[in-house]
């Protein structure tokens, strides 16, 4: 599967998005692709230490705690690079679809783990200008949490 082809897939089947470093302030980046994501029909569910609620959602301090409340289908990671291989370990342990390093972040080795366990990956990408460009939408018989 070409690169194009895997964000449609993910686009198109993953409904639950749990956005690490998901920031509570209105002019970062993440909370910007976030409030987006969350107004085209998916659900965001925030991963940060520090905040209690996101956008109206409860915030997680990992994704072990959020993935106890329900199915995470896509990790999309808005940390430096040097932390996303702790990210993917603990994406392929909750059982998660996908990852998708936000524009700017690549991990190769980490990413070959992420695939060798059957993850879809994405790298270097914005998931708010890719869904934006492709114009996919969540399927609406893609896993919905409570």
């Amino acid at each position: 599967m070409n690169e194009l082809d895997t964000m449609r897939d993910i686009l198109s089947t993953c409904r639950t998005i749990a956005v690490v470093g998901l920031s509570p302030k209105p002019h970062r980046a993440s909370f910007d692709m976030a409030r987006y994501m969350q107004s085209k029909g998916w659900r965001i569910i925030p991963i940060n230490p520090n905040a209690t609620e996101i956008l109206g959602e409860p915030a997680y301090p990992s994704l072990t705690d959020a993935a106890r409340h329900g199915p995470i289908d896509l990790v999309n990671v808005f940390r430096n690079s040097e932390d996303v291989p702790p990210v993917v370990t603990e994406a392929i342990a909750i059982g998660a679809k996908a990852i998708w390093l936000q524009l700017g972040i690549e991990h190769d080795q980490a990413a070959k783990e992420a695939q060798t366990a059957g993850l879809k990956l994405i790298q270097d990408k914005c998931l708010k200008v890719e869904q934006a460009r492709l114009g996919t939408t969540p399927s609406a018989c893609a896993t919905i949490a409570p």
